[in-house]
């Protein structure tokens, strides 16, 4: 296996090419990592959620880890790891604009709302709730590359 380090284009571009990322959050010394579907824009990542523990820990600790990875042909792989800073969007007043472009971002691909969408404890589509958009403001990015499978 050769691993190299990818230039920050490289990573952008692994960013805005995949839709499956891995985020990592904490609160009280004690992470949280699930999987989250994403739109890539100008330096930001966007999602959403419903209500429950991981926007309770993002509204408490805006700090943020997000993995993303590109997996090619003869067991090559590109992973990405992001550093950001999370930033909700009201669905009505001041910043609803954001909300409604996140929104717009995000459903322009299939299945967008996975896995978010529903909680496994949900009964009935009365129950869900309306759900909360955001951005992750990119603050650092740093990956690498395996450039040769192994040859055992």
């Amino acid at each position: 296996m050769i691993v190299k380090e990818l230039t920050h284009n490289a990573c952008i571009a692994v960013i805005a090419a995949q839709r499956l990322a891995r985020l990592g959050c904490a609160l009280d010394n004690q992470p949280y990592v699930v999987p989250i579907h994403y739109a890539y824009e100008a330096n930001r990542i966007y999602g959403f959620s419903l209500p429950g523990k991981k926007l309770d820990i993002l509204r408490r600790n805006p700090r943020v880890c997000l993995q993303i990875e590109e997996h090619a042909g003869g067991g090559l792989w590109k992973s990405v790891v992001v550093e950001a800073l999370f930033r909700e969007f009201p669905a009505v007043g001041e910043g609803s604009d954001e909300h409604m472009h996140a929104w717009s971002l995000l459903q322009t691909h299939a299945d967008w709302w996975e896995p978010g969408g529903l909680k496994p404890d949900m009964q009935t589509l009365e129950a869900a709730v309306r759900p909360v958009f955001f951005a992750f403001d990119i603050v650092t990015v740093s990956g690498r590359e395996d450039l040769r499978r192994d040859a055992s």
